[in-house]
């Protein structure tokens, strides 16, 4: 059992760190949002003032935040007491050409880094049934995968950066499966079909995906629309996949073409709205 840092306590996040402590480990955990630190600390979870209050002594620190761009400025704040043998487990959805680039920053330091990013949405994160897709070096692989065992099945998938761009080509993947599933449903819809018939059908046939075997049953048919994954943070994913295809001289220009078209509705949706609202969002779509 290990001491851990947990820096970012949301929607994933809480869950996560609650699932390690309850297989031993000795968990301290921060958030900027008091909120959500308050919340955390009504669950049973210890929790610091700061960033550096947590993570100090702690053998491994596990970073589940919005962007690289939160995740630099978090490490860059933790200079003083990330020390050598120190490893830093970056569970967001982060750039994974930026975090090459940290992982060869903090290497300099006696600092290991592996990136783990995460599928199965909040209720996998409850459920410990996620996805991890973990980059980096063997030797820093090897130190966290006990630990990402107990949040789902662990996929070693490469170096440094491998974790976060494949999960921002599996968030590319899942964002264009919802849109091309929305309309198709709505077209049928407007034509008279069932709702229910066409996800049966669908779902025994070559059309299927994760969108009409969970999500349209789970989230848009009973109109909930709350998966708990932001369709703000999707299209985060799914530009920093299209441009990892840029990076690699790949002209993606499906990919291109279904990530304009969900930025259209980030621009048009409210603040906050949940990524299974792509689906009354296509709905009320008129091109007549």
């Amino acid at each position: 059992m290990q001491h851990l840092a947990f820096i970012g306590l949301g929607n994933m996040g809480l869950p996560m760190a609650l699932r390690l402590v309850a297989a031993g480990h000795r968990v301290t955990g921060h958030d900027v949002d008091p909120g959500a630190v308050d919340r955390a600390r009504e669950a049973g979870l210890t929790t610091a003032g700061s960033a550096a209050d947590a993570v100090d002594g702690a053998a491994i620190v596990v970073l589940m935040l919005p962007s690289s761009d939160v995740v630099e400025a978090v490490v860059d704040g933790l200079h003083d007491v990330l020390t050598t043998g120190t490893t830093v487990l970056d569970m967001s959805s982060s750039d994974p050409i930026r975090t090459r680039a940290l992982a060869r920053s903090l290497a300099e330091r006696g600092v290991a880094l592996a990136d783990a990013p995460v599928s199965g949405g909040v209720t996998g994160a409850v459920a410990g049934t996620l996805t991890v897709m973990v980059g980096g070096e063997p030797e820093a692989v090897d130190r966290v995968s006990g630990l990402l065992g107990e949040l789902g099945t662990v996929k070693p998938v490469g170096g440094p950066g491998a974790g976060h761009a494949l999960k921002a080509l599996n968030n590319l993947l899942s964002g264009a499966h919802l849109l091309a599933s929305s309309e198709a449903i709505e077209a049928g819809r407007r034509f008279g079909l069932d709702y229910d018939v066409m996800l049966d059908v669908i779902n025994t046939s070559t059309g299927r995906s994760w969108s009409t075997q969970y999500k349209y049953p789970t989230f848009v048919v009973p109109e909930t629309f709350d998966s708990g994954f932001s369709l703000a943070l999707l299209v985060k994913d799914m530009h920093t996949a299209t441009s990892l295809c840029e990076e690699v001289h790949l002209p993606a220009r499906l990919g291109a073409a279904a990530t304009a078209l969900w930025a259209e509705a980030e621009a048009e949706l409210a603040p906050g709205s949940d990524h299974t609202a792509i689906a009354p969002y296509v709905r009320d779509q008129d091109g007549s």
